[in-house]
């Protein structure tokens, strides 16, 4: 049980922390719509990912020294774009555009698009999931499948109790302004996230 609780821990660690694919996932909840489908891609892609560290896709990140620059490239440049969406649905949306009743809820295949995004454009899924859960897993000879497990049980527990827990929440957001202080916040989010991206690499962080 050791190298399966090791996994699930460090796994749920990882993920827990407000970031941009947990913040979409969190407001596709409040909103109710594509949860189940949203969840369930954000489970299945750390599966992935977890699944490359740990049976050896770290070795090859590190073989390609021009793979971690391009990913932060497109990652910080989606980062940007969506939290000026945001900000910019907060701050100029009307009231009866931003209540729940009168939301017009986006297509599947654009609400999966814009989640597959968030996650495969982001290099820190990379780095957790597949840099630093491979090299944690490395310590558990013979016991890899144990800890790919419990590190993706970890992912599928924390994406779906939080999409679905978040529907709870829907009387507050019946509050126009409540979705305004939302939409501003995921896009403080996304830009705090892609400037600590960028001085992490330039290796400069004027705060």
């Amino acid at each position: 049980m050791g190298a399966l609780l090791s996994g699930f821990f460090l796994g749920l660690s990882l993920i827990v922390a407000i970031g941009a694919q947990n913040a979409f996932v969190l407001k596709q909840g409040i909103r109710k719509e594509h949860v189940f489908w949203v969840c369930l891609v954000c489970a299945l892609s750390d599966a992935i990912l977890i699944s490359f560290g740990v049976l050896g896709f770290s070795f090859v990140l590190q073989k390609i020294s021009w793979l971690q620059p391009v990913m932060l490239f497109a990652g910080v440049l989606f980062l940007v774009g969506y939290g000026a969406r945001s900000l910019w649905a907060g701050l100029t949306h009307d009231n009866e555009s931003l209540a729940p009743s009168a939301h017009e809820p986006a297509p599947l295949k654009q609400t999966l698009a814009v989640c597959l995004a968030i996650t495969w454009l982001n290099p820190h899924v990379y780095l957790d999931t597949v840099v630093l859960m491979g090299t944690v897993s490395a310590q558990f000879a013979g016991e890899h499948l144990k800890f790919l497990t419990g590190a993706v049980s970890a992912s599928f527990l924390f994406f779906f109790s939080l999409g679905y827990g978040s529907t709870f929440l829907g009387a507050l957001f019946r509050k126009p302004l409540a979705w305004k202080v939302l939409d501003i916040a995921i896009g403080l989010v996304m830009w705090a996230i892609a400037y600590r991206l960028v001085s992490e690499f330039v290796g400069f962080d004027v705060f």
